[in-house]
């Protein structure tokens, strides 16, 4: 709880919850930009002048020179039309909006709630807020890396971008359990087994967004196997104890696999453990969790046998979100909170 009066903290839980929708709207949105090669379109940051879109034919050929200078129209995209050039580029100005509208929607209503609450209280949520911030200039700093001497941006950037977006919705999602929820921990397994299932999830993410900035998924598209073994035949075991692993499309394809083929072992660990100590409190939550592991699992295989289709691509994204916030609140409900 932030404060003593009820009618604060409903409205505290009421904009935290506002803001979990809209950054899950934004992190879809995000894959839709990434799938659909849109990430390049505008190639200035445009912090406040790029609150507009184009308005009129002038304007939308000045963007459209602007996107001809870089790699990605000269190698990839020269065949481009003016029209199909539109395509991609309200998706990223669509991207972009959302994260001025997250930034304006978080700030009036912590500026509001800094009058009602006790200053110490706001620490997590004015770090959040810092988050946001900082989000924004990560987000430049990535597609900063496609406009020279690449057609596409850096995979480390877009994972430290996809990183913490999920980072500041954990903590918004977090701050809403402190507001509505009250926590029972006398029945639960210990905060230290839950925090490590959250931690290989947040890993997987980090390398699911390898997959997806170097199009990894595009690649050996047959499962259970890579082609016809279970390694990729096109690469040499040692060289997965390399740096440049993280580089390779075959090697990080093979490590996203795995670490799934982990997570799934780890979850039924804690399922029969729960279950074989009667921990009955957290029979709802462990098994809410290992449907969203089995739907995660399910749509990754499809969208590697389908070559990383768009729609199937990003329904894996979507049902990120639910492994994640299930996974935060699995952990929440074995943590004591003072």
């Amino acid at each position: 709880m932030y404060t003593t009066n009820p009618k604060i903290n409903y409205q505290i839980s009421l904009w935290l919850i506002s803001m979990f929708f809209i950054i899950s709207i934004m992190i879809i949105v995000g894959g839709l930009t990434r799938l659909t090669d849109s990430g390049l379109s505008i190639t200035k940051w445009e912090l406040f002048s790029g609150f507009l879109p184009p308005l009129n034919q002038n304007d939308w050929i000045i963007y459209f020179n602007l996107y001809k200078k870089i790699p990605e129209f000269k190698l990839q995209n020269y065949n481009m039309s003016l029209q199909e050039f539109k395509i991609i580029f309200w998706w990223e100005w669509g991207h972009r909006f959302l994260g001025r509208v997250i930034g304006i929607f978080y700030l009036i209503p912590l500026i509001y709630f800094s009058f009602k609450i006790k200053s110490f209280k706001l620490f997590n949520l004015y770090l959040i807020f810092f988050l946001i911030c900082f989000q924004g200039f990560i987000g430049w700093y990535m597609v900063s890396s496609g406009l020279v001497d690449r057609v596409d941006v850096s995979h480390f950037r877009l994972s430290i971008h996809l990183s913490i977006a999920f980072l500041i919705l954990s903590l918004i999602f977090w701050n809403y359990l402190k507001v509505t929820n009250n926590q029972n921990v006398s029945n639960g397994i210990g905060p230290h087994i839950p925090f490590l299932f959250l931690t290989l999830i947040f890993i997987q993410i980090i390398v699911g967004a390898f997959v997806s900035g170097m199009d990894a998924g595009k690649i050996y598209n047959s499962w259970p196997l890579m082609g016809s073994t279970y390694f990729p035949d096109d690469n040499n075991f040692r060289n997965l104890f390399k740096l440049s692993a993280f580089s390779d499309p075959s090697l990080v394809q093979f490590m996203h696999r795995n670490l799934a083929y982990l997570i799934t072992i780890f979850y039924l660990f804690i399922f029969f453990k729960i279950y074989k100590n009667r921990k009955k409190n957290l029979y709802i939550i462990v098994n809410i969790l290992g449907l969203f592991v089995i739907i995660q699992i399910i749509l990754g295989i499809f969208t590697v046998i389908y070559g990383a289709q768009i729609y199937i691509a990003a329904m894996h994204q979507l049902s990120s979100i639910f492994l994640v916030t299930s996974s935060l609140y699995f952990f929440y409900k074995n943590t004591k909170i003072n």
